[in-house]
């Protein structure tokens, strides 16, 4: 999961902090935990517009990164996408090992993480979960208004021998129909040959290329102007859409931080525990797993003062929070700040299907009188992109980039695996 806009929306009182609209600071996101998944390290730049108190994240790509354990073994992480770093796939947190998080920048400047245990007690399974709509669900609304989701709250067995922390976050997966966006360009299935300059007097200049069979792209072919013609310069500003070949998921992580102290209730039935809030992006039903997690004594404080914090402020809307730094330092210079925590924790998941036919109004996703919802089908495609998707013209029409020879224009696109995306049909999905 990510905690990116969660850290920065936390105001905390006991840390000297740096007011938003002088932000310039590395975020740190990291949980070593047990189960057999991807094991990830997100490192990002947060920077605040002066003027305005927005803040932006542009992930830190090149840096060398690794996990210590128990002071002994370093484990390297390779960069998948930027500023995501993942540990090899067969790595996975062990109950009392150590784990310590160190990495260099491109630039020399190294960084380390306090040492952290995973908690020698397992964490208690989900016994059920159930789902609520709320119009008023979410804590932090989408595009600074929209609060409508699905409360959900867990039910479990508190262990009685030691004192317990916990933390919840989540994921879904929501069905995808769009699968690829081109800018400047149009998807192509098969390689592209030569190209010809072609003039519409209704339209002005186009290029029109020509497919090649004998080779596979499956990418954006992207239009280049060249240098012997100017007909086309500066390049139009067009953007073409194309739905999925196959099934295809997205997948959505929580950024609300969720944690609860046993010091009350150690050893009994804890019921009806909100322990998430999942938005109402669309009527579809969709695909969730809760994750339960077992803290130390230092990544819960962390976390519980961003949490108080974030409900007393209730957003960016309010007083302008400070930046809390976390158990990550520059290993040269103590004092710059480093948001985020590197944790180890012990997690057990449960998998809910989400049906969502108690919800009512409009979806985020979905048409409305206010104008922000997208047309039915694409509702998804306008959670992730603010817009209606735009498809390539069809004939009689002509699009920006024409392509010879090539039957069943558009085509479709294919889902390409990531960190949000899946062509696998996830564990438990009901179709």
């Amino acid at each position: 999961m990510s905690l990116l806009p969660a850290l920065l929306i936390a105001c905390v009182d006991p840390v000297d902090g740096i007011l938003l609209g002088t932000v310039d600071v590395l975020v740190v996101d990291g949980i070593i935990n047990n189960l057999p998944e991807p094991q990830v390290i997100r490192l990002n730049r947060s920077k605040s517009d002066p003027f305005t108190g927005q803040t932006g994240f542009t992930p830190i790509t090149g840096a060398t990164v690794e996990v210590v354990v128990d002071s002994a073994e370093a484990i390297p992480c390779h960069e998948t996408i930027d500023g995501s770093y993942q540990l090899p796939s067969d790595f996975k947190g062990q109950i009392g090992h150590a784990y310590q998080l160190r990495f260099s920048l491109v630039d020399g400047t190294r960084y380390a993480s306090t040492q952290q245990i995973v908690p020698a007690y397992p964490v208690p399974s989900i016994n059920k979960l159930t789902a609520r709509f709320n119009p008023k669900s979410l804590r932090t609304p989408l595009d600074g208004f929209y609060t409508a989701g699905h409360d959900l709250f867990v039910e479990f067995k508190d262990p009685v021998e030691a004192h317990n922390y916990y933390r919840w976050d989540w994921r879904i997966w929501e069905k995808q129909q769009w699968c690829r966006t081109c800018q400047q360009g149009v998807y192509a299935v098969y390689g592209i040959r030569d190209s010809l300059v072609l003039s519409n007097a209704s339209r002005g200049n186009y290029y029109s290329y020509t497919e090649d069979r004998s080779t596979r792209l499956e990418d954006c072919y992207r239009e280049l102007t060249p240098p012997a013609f100017s007909y086309r310069t500066p390049l139009p500003d067009y953007t073409y859409d194309y739905m999925c070949r196959t099934n295809c998921w997205e997948i959505f992580y929580s950024h609300d931080i969720t944690v609860f102290d046993d010091v009350y209730t150690n050893g009994g039935l804890i019921t009806g525990l909100k322990a998430a809030q999942i938005p109402f992006y669309t009527y579809n039903p969709c695909l969730v797993e809760i994750r339960q997690s077992a803290l130390t004594a230092d990544a819960y404080g962390y976390f519980k003062a961003i949490q108080d914090q974030t409900e007393r402020t209730g957003g960016l809307a309010d007083t302008p929070p400070s930046v809390l730094a976390g158990n990550v330092h520059n290993v040269a210079n103590r004092k710059e700040v480093v948001v985020g925590f590197f944790s180890a924790s012990v997690l057990a998941s449960l998998r809910y299907w989400l049906d969502r036919k108690d919800a009512s109004g409009v979806s985020f996703g979905g048409s409305g009188p206010a104008g922000y919802g997208g047309d039915v089908g694409s509702e998804l495609f306008y959670v992730l992109n603010r817009r209606q998707p735009v498809m390539e013209p069809t004939p009689p029409a002509i699009p920006q980039m024409v392509i010879q020879n090539s039957p069943n224009r558009p085509p479709t696109a294919l889902c390409l695996p990531n960190d949000n995306r899946t062509p696998n049909k996830p564990e438990g999905w009901r179709d």
